[in-house]
């Protein structure tokens, strides 16, 4: 319990600077005590509740306009990426290979999101970048972007930060907004997972109810703290955070490793 709570608490401190992370940390320790079905049911619980939790924090800060242009789209398009998501899931893999005791499964779906998320990060990391700005025009785009991605793999985050650094947004209303676009990604993506495969096995998780419950309030303190320190945080160091992150997250996707 105490690696699933720290690694949760860490997690979630880290993810409310930088919009992603927390599924793709939390996951691999959930499969060290749970079948792997269950683990991703279980990580589930703990993004969307600390989701909420950070809705209850920032989400006064958020943007109507951005949430309406962006999440909107996002909700959509997690459908249509989580559906795709069914279709694939019996797609042969590329390649396999071992992390220690694990098995890392190279599949056509991770290459392509992998190398997208290492091409953002490039974009995101390159100085000429931080000059450059989209209106509430392109937010659509970039919320189907997103949602599709979020439905289909689950890293959600990664491109939707990448949009929203992109506006003329203060800390608050970058993250407040970011969260519930989350939100709704998560809602919609959760739904169709269930409507397509019966729902996820949330017996199992209710299981081991204590371990679920102990990760989501290890979350809970990690963003608290997070946001607590958030007022020392500059957003040039946000930009850093984001593009480092996003460059490890994509070679991890690409790689089979989350």
């Amino acid at each position: 319990m105490l690696l699933v709570c720290t690694t949760a608490f860490f997690a979630a401190a880290l993810t409310l600077f930088s919009g992603f992370g927390l599924g793709s940390l939390l996951l691999p320790v959930f499969a060290l005590f749970f079948p792997l079905e269950t683990a991703v049911a279980a990580t589930a619980v703990v993004h969307l509740a600390n989701n909420l939790f950070k809705g209850a924090l920032l989400g006064r800060y958020a943007s109507p306009a951005v949430v309406l242009r962006f999440g909107v789209p996002a909700l959509l398009a997690a459908v249509g990426g989580a559906t795709l998501l069914e279709a694939l899931a019996g797609s042969a893999p590329l390649a396999a290979w071992t992390l220690g005791e694990r098995t890392c499964v190279v599949t056509p779906v991770g290459v392509v999101i992998g190398t997208l998320v290492v091409a953002f990060s490039a974009f995101e990391l390159h100085p000429a970048a931080r000059s450059l700005g989209f209106d509430l025009r392109w937010m659509p785009l970039g919320g189907f972007a997103s949602g599709f991605l979020g439905g289909l793999s689950g890293h959600q985050g990664a491109m939707r930060t990448a949009f929203l650094l992109r506006l003329d947004l203060g800390k608050e209303a970058l993250l407040g907004t970011g969260i519930l676009c989350a939100i709704l990604v998560d809602v919609a993506r959760l739904t169709t997972y269930a409507v397509w495969s019966g729902g996820p096995r949330l017996g199992d998780v209710a299981g081991r109810a204590t371990l679920v419950a102990a990760a989501s309030a290890s979350a809970f303190a990690g963003s608290w703290l997070a946001r607590r320190l958030l007022p020392k945080v500059e957003m040039s160091a946000i930009h850093l955070l984001v593009g480092v992150l996003l460059a490890a997250l994509g070679i991890a996707i690409a790689l089979g490793i989350v």
